[in-house]
């Protein structure tokens, strides 16, 4: 039992690195998945391969689950932490057949990998402008990656609120994304754009967080820059 708290809770060794690798690898893999499905006109026949590799990774998902509370010295508080309810509610949907589909909350989960930042090795910086980067990297490492996440999110909302209304301009996740990067990133090129009121809603809220994309690593980097400066 000891050694498999170690392997789950610890990534510094070799085996606790492959298992969160792996599963970190899958959880990308099944949000990949999951987007290809909401593409028009697929084959029954890759669909069908999409189902079965949905399947297998609910399993593993599962047994990491329930694992990761055998392991757990507080059960309970691990149930309700936010990792473990995230990943109670990215299987839950599958065994309760409820239609409603939260895989792409799986993408939460990927937020494990912050604490393999430690594992990361930079070479020293030679100038104030690397210092500065080197004394901001884990923020900016750790923004880009919540942009990514907000990114793809927003797409999956978007085709959510907009498929049914304009399932030609947003045909799936993936054409979705460029509306989310155009959004996100406050471009605005106004080629898709949401009709229905929950569309509209939604993108104002984006809009407001997009604000942000630019003016938060800006922010960092001309601090990092005026402390290295002295």
């Amino acid at each position: 039992m000891k050694k498999l708290k170690e392997i789950l809770e610890n990534n510094t060794s070799k085996a606790g690195r492959i298992v969160d690798l792996s599963i970190q690898i899958l959880i990308i893999l099944s949000l990949l998945s999951f987007s290809i499905e909401t593409i028009p006109n697929l084959s029954s026949v890759f669909r069908k391969y999409l189902k079965l590799f949905e399947l297998v990774s609910v399993i593993i998902f599962t047994i990491e689950y329930f694992l990761r509370i055998i392991v757990s010295d507080n059960k309970l508080k691990f149930i309700f932490s936010f990792y473990g309810l995230i990943d109670l509610l990215a299987i839950l949907p599958f065994y309760l057949s409820t239609g409603i589909d939260l895989r792409s909350l799986r993408a939460f989960r990927l937020l494990r990998i912050v604490r393999a930042f430690k594992l990361l090795r930079y070479s020293k910086a030679i100038n104030r402008f690397k210092h500065a980067i080197t004394s901001i990297k884990e923020e900016l490492i750790l923004f880009l990656f919540m942009t990514l996440l907000m990114l793809f999110f927003s797409a999956v909302g978007i085709y959510y609120f907009e498929n049914p209304a304009q399932p030609e301009n947003f045909s799936s996740v993936f054409d979705s994304l460029w509306w989310a990067l155009a959004t996100l990133t406050t471009v605005g090129y106004g080629d898709i754009y949401p009709i229905t009121a929950g569309g509209k809603i939604f993108t104002f809220f984006i809009l407001m967080i997009g604000l942000g994309v630019v003016a938060v690593p800006s922010g960092l980097l001309a601090s990092a820059l005026t402390k290295n400066k002295d």
